[in-house]
């Protein structure tokens, strides 16, 4: 049996900003993480190229949160990077998200102002007042013609559900742009961290305080820890409930095998990212990391992203099936004491980068001002 203050499982994001509040607030912490690393989704490494890359797909840090902002900088310098996404779509390559340019590509229009394309997208959508799937969403902000190129296909292959089986919300978060600005984001803090992001997780878990047990399984080992003031969980709901609400139907997750590829050539494509909306191959994008931060290799390397079922949990598939099942294990989840679920796992809900950092954040905070409530009221 092994004593800790603060016990996290899992060493991503979530379990990272947690572990270190909690250390720098004098908090023994251990975090137990399955993998042979620290970082989650976010682990990057340098491959046989001598190249930076990331093992579980890019990942491009933006925010409009100033104390996210904040805090990440606290551990390492950032260089600016305005991320863009470019599609292959019937022979062309335009822009994503939907602008200007992708429109007078693919239909041989001549739009130059906003107005002009305000005018084109109203002529060509059809208007749900309150789309109830993303079919509907997408429909009554692009139109017909644009969901059938960009976005209907593509969300089949990612999801392994066509945009009508899927809520709103997953589709509502695909911008659309009025003008020629081909950003991927618009955020006031585009970055990447210099170094990469493994590098910036080994600054924040850097603490005296912090101990962290790699190769592990909380579930195998569990019964040694005890006696911790809280413990957060940031892996799937339903694996900690031992799936007892999914025994007839599973929450749905999408997982990714990335195949990875050595081109004999400086550069394979003229982007880092390139997406494949259509169903004329099997890969949903084509990440080229080379791109980011100027890295320079004689060779290159590329990787292929199949999105499938089987293999490590990255998206929760947002439709309301799930969210039936999600809900009995939320019911669960809070009768628990000083037992908390965080991250997009546990939560059951796609987070960006930063919202992952604000969210253990803000929970940070929350139990702490209820800690500071509770002493006051026992003082009184």
């Amino acid at each position: 049996m092994k004593h800790v203050d603060i016990l996290i499982i899992g060493a991503g994001i979530s379990g990272s900003v947690l572990a270190e509040r909690y250390a720098s607030a004098g908090k023994k912490v251990l975090i137990i993480e399955k993998r042979s690393h620290i970082a989650g989704n976010c682990f990057d490494h340098y491959d046989e190229n001598g190249i930076l890359v990331s093992k579980y797909g890019a990942h491009l840090f933006h925010t409009n949160d100033e104390e996210v902002w904040q805090y990440v900088n606290r551990f390492t310098a950032w260089y600016p990077w305005e991320h863009k996404v470019i599609a292959r779509v019937e022979n062309k390559t335009v822009p994503i998200p939907v602008n200007i340019t992708t429109v007078n590509t693919l239909f041989e229009e001549n739009i130059e102002t906003e107005d002009e394309m305000r005018a084109w997208l109203d002529a060509n959508k059809i208007h749900f007042e309150s789309p109830s799937n993303g079919e509907e969403a997408v429909l009554t902000r692009v139109g017909p013609v644009l969901y059938d190129k960009m976005f209907k296909h593509y969300t089949k292959k990612q999801w392994d559900k066509y945009p009508i089986e899927l809520d709103a919300s997953v589709l509502n978060r695909i911008p659309v742009r009025h003008n020629y600005d081909d950003r991927y984001f618009s955020d006031n803090y585009q970055a990447l961290p210099e170094g990469g992001y493994t590098l910036l997780f080994q600054k924040i878990l850097d603490h005296p305080n912090i101990e962290i047990l790699l190769n592990t399984d909380y579930f195998d080992v569990k019964e040694n820890y005890v006696g911790y003031e809280k413990l957060f969980y940031t892996g799937p709901v339903d694996r900690f409930f031992d799936f007892k609400h999914s025994l007839d139907e599973k929450l749905e997750y999408r997982s990714i095998n990335f195949v990875k590829e050595t081109v004999d050539a400086e550069f394979f494509q003229e982007n880092s990212v390139v997406n494949y909306p259509g169903l004329d191959v099997p890969y949903t994008r084509i990440v080229e990391y080379k791109h980011f931060g100027n890295q320079q290799s004689k060779k290159t390397t590329i990787v292929k992203e199949f999105t499938v079922d089987e293999g490590d949990p990255y998206y929760p598939v947002p439709n309301s099936r799930n969210q039936e099942i999600y809900a009995k294990y939320k019911i669960e989840a809070d009768k628990l004491s000083d037992v908390y679920f965080v991250g997009r796992l546990a939560n059951y809900k796609y987070f960006n980068m930063d919202q992952a950092f604000k969210n253990a954040l803000d929970l940070y905070h929350s139990l702490e001002m209820e800690c500071v409530s509770k002493f006051e009221s026992d003082v009184i």
